[in-house]
């Protein structure tokens, strides 16, 4: 699988492997037919997760050896060294057929914490990580937050003090999607309490079966358990664990960042689909206002779909993509709330009357879960803070 392939042959190839590998899903216009979920964040207990991980791990170890993993990266990683938006080429292959839908750990661990080994990690780190993780024999989480700091990340209080050769760690980190299947956590840490608040912070790896690590899920309004709180208690973590630099740990945090708000334009999309379709197949004439409410969603998704081909056309010229990747999780988030609006106007009672409808009930899953992306990957405030000082040239609000 050497050289770069036309795009129209590449889509061919991919179409003809997973043919060979997996069933085509039904065909479009089997509305009322199938699995109706529409949940942003998955109700499974933890063997559930457990359990779907695994499945999913299959799927990502068979595309990685069979070379249809990792497309964009070099070959000494296992990839095949094509363009950026080969990915959503073949992405959008894979989409037409019946293979386990990637959870979020996932794409954290392949698309967030991988390419930030490969920017700071040694080459060592390099090949003990990068491989392992874009194959996904292990995967990674992000201890982040922290309840005190709020949005501000920098704010972090989780401490590491040096001991020799080791680093002890104490703190408590919260909104931790996957800990409980993740071989590591990506452990933002104040090193230096005395320096200013972004240049005293340093990042590790933390094995997260380590002594000291303690996982508690925590209960959800939707009813699951997908995110957990760390707590982390003594934990000790050799140097040769430390990601980046001593005290350039928020760069090295900006660089996961940036990544994650690229990966989230295309959030809720799938979503707004599906209740497009439900305005389309309602049993009853709809309204004018409702009318309104479909005809403005299904232009948002065009809108956002065409914002995704900017950040794609960035990567493909060579450049970072600055602007659209806020404006694409911005413009995300206030989808996923519209679609809200959407559904609750055309089923009204029947979305909270469990009555074994198809398509109707399951939408509660979307309503109680959206409101989370307003919040996860940086808030909507820090997006359009970022705009306005960054894009827009405007001023920083006062230090208080």
């Amino acid at each position: 699988m050497s050289g770069i392939p036309a795009p129209e042959r590449f889509r061919a190839e991919a179409r003809d492997w997973l043919a060979s590998v997996a069933r085509p899903r039904p065909a479009d216009g089997a509305w009322g037919t199938g699995d109706d979920s529409v949940a942003v964040f998955e109700n499974w207990s933890e063997d559930e997760e457990r359990e779907h991980t695994e499945r999913i791990r299959s799927w990502e170890l068979t595309r990685f050896d069979q070379g249809w993993g990792a497309l964009s990266w070099p070959e000494e990683f296992g990839g095949r060294g094509l363009p950026v938006y080969y990915e959503q080429l073949y992405r959008q292959e894979e989409a037409a057929f019946d293979v386990p839908r990637r959870t979020e750990i996932f794409p954290v661990t392949q698309q967030l914490v991988a390419p930030a080994i490969r920017i700071w990690g040694t080459p060592e780190q390099q090949e003990r990580w990068i491989r392992p993780m874009l194959r996904a024999d292990q995967l990674a989480c992000q201890l982040f937050s922290e309840t005190e700091a709020g949005s501000d990340l920098a704010a972090v209080r989780t401490r590491a003090i040096r001991d020799g050769d080791n680093w002890v760690l104490d703190g408590h980190k919260v909104w931790t999607s996957g800990a409980t299947v993740a071989s590591w956590g990506v452990a933002v840490c104040r090193t230096d309490p005395d320096a200013r608040k972004h240049a005293g912070i340093t990042v590790f790896m933390v094995p997260m079966d380590a002594p000291g690590v303690t996982i508690r899920p925590i209960r959800q309004m939707t009813g699951g358990t997908s995110f957990n709180e760390v707590y982390l208690d003594g934990v000790v973590v050799p140097d040769a664990d430390r990601l980046g630099p001593v005290g350039e740990g928020w760069r090295v945090t900006l660089t996961v960042l940036a990544a994650e708000r690229l990966d989230s334009g295309s959030l809720g999309l799938a979503n707004a689909d599906r209740a497009i379709e439900l305005a389309r197949h309602l049993p009853r004439p709809l309204t004018g206002h409702e009318q309104n409410l479909a005809a403005d969603l299904y232009v948002r998704t065009l809108v956002q779909r065409i914002i995704g081909l900017r950040v794609t056309a960035a990567l493909v010229s060579g450049r970072e993509p600055g602007a659209e990747a806020s404006v694409g999780k911005l413009y995300a988030t206030e989808t996923m709330r519209r679609t809200s609006d959407l559904v609750l106007r055309l089923l009204g009672p029947r979305l909270v009357a469990d009555t074994g409808e198809w398509g109707a009930f399951a939408w509660t899953e979307h309503l109680l879960g959206a409101p989370g992306y307003s919040i996860a990957g940086g808030t909507d405030e820090i997006q359009r803070t970022i705009l306005s000082e960054r894009v827009l040239g405007l001023p920083k609000e006062p230090a208080r």
